[in-house]
């Protein structure tokens, strides 16, 4: 048996289990929900069941209540495989509400699947666990406390150096458990991954009428991952309808396979309508549905696109389990100045523009200015750049090497 990595959601999770009778576990499948939860010592002590067992999968079917009785904690995997468990699972809770009765873990929304009637409400806190990280991999300088997590305790940009730099490799590689912490080939694995995904998920998701056309979406997407979405341009270049598009695009959410960034804004309600931007939740499983062709090192915008991608997953992963209150944003005012990440966290708010070189100049400190000026509330603006160390570019501007960012 491999190595077991631990991993940060896992405390938070176990936080959860505390004071919630029902916790919810999601995310993409193959980022190591079933290993988190089965071998993590936070989560020990608890009755496992999974629903990829078929005998267990008909007891959930023919005898949902019996199955989840009795007085120990029960973890429930793949529960996404018979959504009318839930029900069982909150008249338990109703009956006898006590925390951490239940963790149920699965590899699709369930508060976006069509199927599902109750949503748990009141009951559950849902968490999502995303890709491997540097941190969780020992790739990244060892720190008590995310650098990310830090800056926003203490309003202050935490020294770090000297780093090493963030090459082409290693963002291509992404962050599936499988190829960065195992033997799989990324080439020969993403292939696997995306033809079960197919033939499996999307299948059971929802009624995709032509796998063959939902694959072109999927692989248009991956080479729109970072940029705002247009969907109108979406459903020309795949020959589509924009409403067949939409269902396509909402069967990739509800797998954790993309999301939507949405603009910060000075309105709140505003950022509900104004367009997002649209990431697929790895670099690695981007880079492989580009294809072959595209070449990171190269002066490519797909390349600076799938910088943004790797980074902005290790930000989600690090604000889902260090800071679950918090929200990421992007800023953009109508093409005049842009900042890629906008964190927002106990009434601080700190932006973040990424840059894959070691060299800047003013225009790439413009947007980062502008946003300083316009919210009182940014506490700091980084740009994470290939540098070495943290340097102080003044006005609360500070250029951070990006493996310390995510470190």
């Amino acid at each position: 048996m491999a190595r077991y990595l631990p991993r940060d959601m896992a405390r938070c999770v176990s936080d959860a289990l505390s004071t919630m009778p029902v916790v919810v576990l999601t995310g993409m499948r193959q980022v190591g929900k079933t290993t988190m939860i089965e071998r993590d010592p936070a989560l020990a002590g608890r009755r496992y069941l999974t629903l990829d067992d078929f005998e267990t999968l008909e007891a959930a079917r023919s005898d949902p209540r019996a199955l989840v009785q009795g007085p120990e904690p029960v973890t429930i995997d793949e529960v996404q495989r018979e959504p009318d468990l839930l029900v069982a699972i909150k008249r338990e809770v109703d009956r006898e509400r006590r925390p951490g009765r239940f963790l149920l873990s699965g590899s699709a929304n369930l508060l976006l699947l069509s199927g599902v009637s109750e949503s748990l409400a009141g009951r559950a806190v849902h968490l999502e666990l995303g890709p491997m990280t540097s941190r969780e991999l020992g790739l990244a300088p060892p720190r008590s406390e995310p650098f990310l997590v830090e800056l926003l305790r203490t309003g202050k940009c935490p020294t770090a150096g000297p780093i090493d730099r963030i090459g082409s490799d290693r963002v291509r590689m992404g962050g599936m458990p499988p190829v960065v912490a195992g033997s799989a080939g990324p080439g020969i694995w993403f292939r696997g991954f995306v033809q079960t995904y197919l033939e499996r998920d999307c299948r059971s998701l929802a009624q995709v009428a032509d796998i063959v056309d939902f694959q072109r979406v999927l692989r248009l997407v991956a080479a729109r991952t970072g940029n705002l979405l247009n969907a109108s341009d979406l459903a020309r270049d795949a020959r589509l309808s924009a409403a067949t598009v939409s269902r396509y695009l909402g069967v990739l959410e509800a797998s954790f396979s993309v999301w939507r960034l949405l603009p910060f804004l000075a309105s709140r309600t505003s950022r509900l309508t104004k367009s997002p931007k649209l990431f697929l939740a790895d670099a690695g499983l981007a880079a492989h549905l580009a294809g072959p062709s595209v070449n990171p090192a190269a002066a490519d915008p797909f390349a600076g696109a799938l910088l943004e991608t790797w980074v902005a997953q290790h930000l989600r992963a690090t604000l889902c389990a260090w800071c679950p209150d918090a929200r990421l944003w992007f800023w953009n005012v109508q093409g005049r100045h842009e900042v890629d990440f906008v964190v927002e966290s106990g009434g601080r708010t700190l932006a973040i523009e990424v840059k894959r070189g070691s060299r800047w100049s003013g225009d790439d400190l413009a947007g980062l200015r502008r946003f300083r000026e316009t919210t009182p509330s940014c506490c700091a603006a980084l740009l994470a750049a290939n540098v070495e160390s943290v340097v102080s570019l003044g006005d609360g501007i500070h250029a951070v090497p990006i493996a310390a960012l995510v470190s």
